[in-house]
């Protein structure tokens, strides 16, 4: 289902990178503020679902550069790895671990399970999509 205007081709390619970049926003203001790796995934996934419909399943699957079954694969790890420190130290499954790493100049990068598990979120929901949307297009090419 490619289509040929040039104003669904120009606005693809002018709205794909902030869609992006927004959906980035939205994934790591999400634990503080509303957001998060699912709304995140969904942003992202409109931006190449837009793009597949101006260009193509084929040209989406070259500009997303990985499969999105290893997407959602990916996910899914990340997800199941965030749970990972809880159950070494005996807390229960989700508890939320922090770590603070020095940067130069007396500041510190925090980073935390909840994190890695949006992030699971937000590529596994951004695979599902792009695993149906992309399998349609084919299908009915």
């Amino acid at each position: 289902m490619k289509s040929n205007t040039l104003i669904l081709h120009t606005a693809a390619l002018a709205i794909m990178p902030l869609q992006l970049m927004f959906s980035v926003f939205l994934l790591l203001r999400g634990h503080d503020e509303p957001g998060g790796g699912f709304i995140g995934g969904l942003v992202a996934a409109s931006a190449f679902v837009l793009y597949a419909f101006a260009f193509g399943a084929e040209s989406t699957r070259r500009i997303l550069r990985v499969s999105p079954r290893d997407l959602l694969a990916a996910g899914l790890l990340l997800g199941l790895a965030s749970t990972l420190p809880a159950l070494w130290s005996g807390q229960a499954m989700l508890t939320a671990h922090w770590w603070e790493l020095p940067l130069p100049g007396n500041n510190y990068l925090k980073l935390s399970t909840v994190l890695i598990f949006d992030i699971g979120v937000y590529l596994a929901v951004l695979g599902t999509l792009m695993t149906f949307v992309i399998g349609l297009m084919e299908s009915e090419e």
